[in-house]
């Protein structure tokens, strides 16, 4: 595609331009919620303090991608630490979930498709690892959403009426259609129970959510409603602090949460397409588009066959990630035609050592056996510490269930489990699904060798978040567009059959595009083979945010994906 030049006088096609500040910038999918993340830097706090604040917010102000019912990973970098860490908060099945629990499938509603919340406890750790102000502070602006209300979008009021237990449920009626009836544009939601849950947390902590009296209404809305979680399930949670898993890529540090988030699968893409030149294969080229997607099929393969929680299976992410394994993956792609049936590789031949015989695990696609509708925010600070997360409920407004007077949206992540025991990722009691969540950060080196942070990225969209990133870095980085231009451009996502996160699968593939790309382009992709499907000139999928950092003077890119209702706002 022919570069543009905006009305704001930019090389790309951009909606609107970047919003540019000095002491802190914060994007997040909700302007309410972008809003009292920098009230609390106002104050003196820092990423992780305002984090706290945006976290809290989302659940009264946008329902049905978020709530402290739900789950993520909290990337956390501070600066003069010279370290990034990951708070992995995602929740494991309830100990009595088994496949034999669902005869009929993983319901999409009610609290029988709720996995153990983790995300209210990678958030706390993070805030008495690193925060600045009392929680309480922190707390202040969500809790205020909460009593004194939200106004309802035209988008909210449109998709809450297509989710009818919303309105039916005796919890979540009163918040989402009160008197029956569902809130229109510009009605104001509350929800006071939720308030006086995040008072009880703002005063008691972590402990009032998993063993004090909210966990307590939790499991009892859960015993009375046929729901498996317990008060041992809640109990027995813990955050796990990760170390991310990172590539060389043209010179800079890219970081991802490791798995069991999907996060080595942009690593793997990005690895691959720097074998490409981008002087040669330019932005929004065919050729580029092509590159990319089949790259995108070949991680999304590895995925498939080795990605589970690496606390029960054994994932060979060295081998993934390793050089000479992503040449060799990267060697499959052919510049003219599409693939068809791209199956895994196999990098435990680039391991440096057996797999663990105790774990599950496959080796060369063998098996054995051994003993959307999410959120995401980035705040960097004025000390340029830097917060990136993704939380979530899985589908949109998760169970659409509200655990009794707690004014928490329950999550249903459990529809992300299969039930085929042949599958890596098959159902197991107190283990962590896989998750598509990832936060990125990119540094100009190593940060323990003293790189500066120069991007911090994501989106919601399951499957199309890995896509999503990989055109944004690859924009930024490869092409030399700010993250307006980066976020704005023409997008594509391609659905790959029999490896989509989410049931029932898809049978076919599908490549996805924007009308924006242009019909000579479009057309040059689908005669190298891809099914095509126009999704209009805004219809792509994810709802980008990314703060970009100029390391010569500190200055900060702020910007939020037009295609949804996300805000940027900076200092």
């Amino acid at each position: 595609m022919d570069s543009k030049i905006s009305p704001h006088g930019m090389v790309g096609e951009a909606y609107r331009p970047p919003k540019i500040g000095s002491k802190g910038a914060i994007v997040s999918n909700h302007t309410m919620a972008t809003q009292a993340g920098m009230r609390i830097l106002h104050k003196g706090g820092n990423a992780v303090d305002a984090a706290i604040a945006v976290a809290f917010s989302l659940g009264p102000a946008e329902p049905q991608g978020s709530s402290i019912g739900g789950d993520g990973f909290v990337m956390v970098h501070m600066a003069e630490n010279r370290s990034i860490e990951v708070a992995n908060g995602t929740g494991a099945a309830p100990l009595a979930a088994t496949a034999d629990k669902y005869p009929n499938g993983i319901p999409v509603t009610g609290i029988l498709g709720t996995s153990v919340p983790g995300i209210v406890d990678a958030l706390l750790s993070a805030h008495e690892k690193y925060g600045v102000l009392p929680l309480s502070h922190c707390l202040e602006p969500a809790i205020e959403l909460c009593e004194d209300g939200v106004p309802v979008s035209h988008f909210q009021s449109k998709i809450a009426s297509e989710h009818s237990v919303l309105s039916t449920s005796a919890t979540s009626g009163p918040v989402f259609s009160p008197n029956g009836e569902w809130l229109r544009p510009g009605q104001i939601r509350r929800n006071p129970d939720l308030a006086r849950t995040y008072r009880l947390i703002a005063e008691h902590g972590r402990d009032a959510f998993y063993e004090g009296d909210i966990a307590a209404e939790i499991v009892r809305y859960s015993e009375e409603n046929d729901g498996l979680l317990t008060s041992e399930d809640l109990k027995r949670h813990k955050v796990e602090w990760q170390t991310p898993v990172a590539i060389n890529y043209r010179g800079r540090t890219v970081y991802e949460a490791p798995p069991n988030s999907s996060g080595h699968v942009l690593l793997q893409e990005l690895a691959m397409f720097e074998h490409f030149d981008p002087d040669h294969y330019r932005y929004m080229t065919p050729e580029s588009i092509h590159l990319m997607v089949e790259a995108k099929k070949l991680a999304f393969a590895d995925r498939e066959a080795y990605l589970a929680d690496p606390n029960f299976v054994d994932v060979p992410i060295e081998g993934m990630l390793n050089s000479e394994y992503i040449s060799e993956r990267a060697s499959l792609i052919g510049i003219d035609r599409s693939a068809q049936d791209v199956i895994e590789g196999n990098p435990w031949v680039f391991m440096n050592r057996l797999p663990d015989s105790t774990k599950k695990h496959r080796i060369g696609g063998r098996l054995h056996a051994g003993g959307t509708d999410t959120t995401h925010f980035c705040i960097v600070d004025r000390w340029g510490n830097a917060v990136g997360e993704l939380q979530s409920i899985q589908t949109m407004f998760g169970s659409c269930e509200i655990a009794g007077t707690t004014g928490i949206l329950m999550n249903n992540r459990m529809t992300y489990w299969h039930l085929d025991p042949d599958h890596i990722d098959f159902l197991n009691p107190g283990q962590r699904v896989r998750h598509t969540m990832n936060p990125v950060m990119v540094f100009s080196k190593p940060v323990e060798e003293g790189g500066q942070l120069e991007l911090v990225c994501g989106t919601p969209g399951a499957d199309t978040q890995v896509q999503t990133n990989f055109q944004v870095v690859t924009s930024v980085f490869d092409y030399g567009l700010n993250v307006a231009e980066a976020i704005d451009g023409p997008r594509w996502t391609h659905i790959q059959a029999r490896m989509s996160s989410a049931e029932p699968r898809p049978t076919f593939d599908s490549l996805q595009i924007e009308d924006r790309a242009g019909e000579d382009v479009i057309e040059s992709v689908k005669a190298k083979g891809h099914s095509i499907e126009l999704m209009g000139d805004w219809g792509g999928a994810g709802s980008e945010g990314a703060i970009q950092v100029d390391i010569e003077n500190g200055t900060l890119f702020a910007a939020s994906d037009p295609r949804r209702e996300g805000d940027a706002m900076v200092w």
